[in-house]
């Protein structure tokens, strides 16, 4: 089954505040991408930092960071556990509806069976660490 293709879309880095965490990626010489965005429902605002683009067809791999908006938010109830750091890995998919129930039907814990609204308005689900090794999946799909 083919649900590609799938490429790295961004890695999620849970930060206390945009403006300190974006210090680093700023002199790294990462491009920011757009506008700061909140997104109200994951209690986040979110900043994206793009790589290079290899060519006008790539799509270059994306660094965001996710400033709670609170503490009972998911985030700030991940930073408060595990502190500031990676929270999620995102995967860039052809097919995200397939990949669910692809992944499902081989007993995959998901947290979402329906993809959702996420930033930049691209529908998104993730999966449980349970299912993982640890890590929280995040896949997109891709525009």
């Amino acid at each position: 089954m083919k649900f590609g293709p799938i490429h790295i879309d961004h890695i999620g880095i849970a930060v206390d505040s945009l403006e300190e965490g974006s210090a680093f990626w700023r002199l790294l010489g990462l491009s920011e991408r757009g506008e700061d965005e909140l997104v109200d429902d994951q209690g986040v605002t979110t900043r994206f930092f793009s790589t290079s683009l290899a060519s006008e067809q790539d799509h270059p791999i994306q660094v965001e960071l996710l400033e709670p908006t609170g503490p009972d938010t998911p985030i700030g109830k991940f930073i408060s556990k595990k502190g500031k750091g990676v929270q999620q890995i995102c995967f860039r998919v052809g097919d995200l509806i397939g990949l669910i129930a692809h992944l499902i039907e081989h007993d995959i814990h998901m947290i979402d069976t329906v993809p959702r609204k996420g930033a930049g308005g691209k529908m998104i689900a993730f999966v449980h660490p349970k299912s993982t090794g640890g890590v929280l999946v995040e896949l997109t799909e891709s525009a």
